[in-house]
């Protein structure tokens, strides 16, 4: 190889290298930032802008139908922050209608008490908002704004904390249903992001498979896989790819302790096999070897839900105890899973 050659090769190499090491920093980074790559397209982003848009707008107006010319000063700066929410994440848990009008609701009757019953206003501040958030929690109505909510009636001024604790309803409320019921009306128009998460339209292509392909698949799962499914949906989701790939790993360790051995299959006992839709099944073990000899004792069941109803069959312990996810109970008019009994040391 002449030097020529040589030196080439050798600014190649330093070259490829150099930009390993750049990508790897760059990802080490974005990744201890919490740089999520973009997960949605153009269409999405501009609806968003456009529902907060309509959803500011909205409030304003109405604010000043009912509070005066002067409404626009009492329009709560936390509005904003909910208007992100309920359009850019209409999906996600803090943004759900309880969550807004909950949220700001008791923030507001709590920043109005501290501000009236707290003298030094830096301790009210601090004290408003940690008690905004322990409420919120115990009520099941998290909500970031909030927050804002509370600190605003302790620091926003003697015109606004001379409204005592009407602030709670006018502007607050009057402000978080205005703009839950545009985000419901905007939304709509969109089947992907409707407006609660419960008018949500997800569409899942039909899957045929056996139950061992079903698990294979499963198994079968990455990162890059749940990563590429949250790009797929084209919709912000308030979880970041790692968290889901921690739960989905967490779901998979769950349930490989948790699947049942011959050992623990009982004569008369009702098993499910935890699939859904037309899949799902529910067996009663009528017959058994008790206690099994060899692995290749047969036991006898019943299907008493699902497909083949009524229907009997035969199956070698280990085979049902593999088919089975967990054992069920009938409650009423639904199996429910039973739960494992929980042993108490004294």
């Amino acid at each position: 190889m002449s030097n020529k050659n040589r030196l080439c090769y050798i600014k190649s190499n330093l070259y490829s290298y150099f930009m390993k090491f750049l990508n790897h920093t760059m990802s080490a980074i974005a990744q201890f930032i919490g740089l999520e790559s973009n997960k949605t397209g153009h269409l999405e982003k501009w609806v968003s802008a456009t529902g907060g848009l309509a959803g500011i707008l909205t409030v304003t107006f109405i604010s000043q139908q009912f509070l005066g010319l002067q409404a626009v000063s009492l329009v709560v700066a936390s509005m904003g922050a909910t208007a992100v929410l309920v359009f850019a994440v209409p999906h996600g848990p803090l943004s759900q209608p309880w969550a807004v009008l909950g949220g700001h609701l008791v923030s507001a009757v709590i920043g109005v008490a501290c501000a009236r019953w707290i003298p030094d206003q830096l301790f009210a501040s601090a004290v408003a908002v940690a008690l905004a958030i322990g409420s919120m929690h115990y009520l099941r109505c998290i909500h970031p704004p909030g927050g804002a909510t509370a600190l605003t009636a302790v620091i926003g001024g003697a015109n606004l904390q001379a409204l005592g604790f009407q602030y709670a309803l006018t502007p607050v409320l009057l402000n978080a249903v205005t703009i839950v019921i545009i985000a419901i009306v905007f939304n709509y128009a969109f089947s992907w992001r409707r407006y609660p998460a419960s008018l949500a339209v997800r569409h899942a292509a039909p899957v045929a498979a056996s139950h061992d392909a079903q698990e294979t698949r499963q198994e079968s799962l990455n990162e890059n896989d749940l990563q590429t499914a949250l790009q797929t949906m084209d919709s912000t989701i308030d979880i970041s790819s790692q968290d889901l790939a921690h739960i989905y790993h967490l779901t998979q360790q769950n349930k490989l302790t948790a699947r049942l051995k011959p050992a623990d299959l009982q004569l008369g006992n009702y098993y499910g096999n935890g699939l859904f839709g037309s899949d799902w099944q529910v067996r009663q073990i009528i017959d058994m070897t008790t206690p099994m000899t060899s692995t290749e004792d047969l036991l006898k069941y019943k299907i008493v839900a699902g497909p083949d109803r009524r229907n009997t069959g035969t199956s070698s312990f280990d085979a049902f105890a593999k088919w089975a996810s967990y054992e069920v109970f009938l409650n009423e008019s639904s199996w429910q899973r039973k739960k494992p009994v929980e042993l108490v040391y004294a």
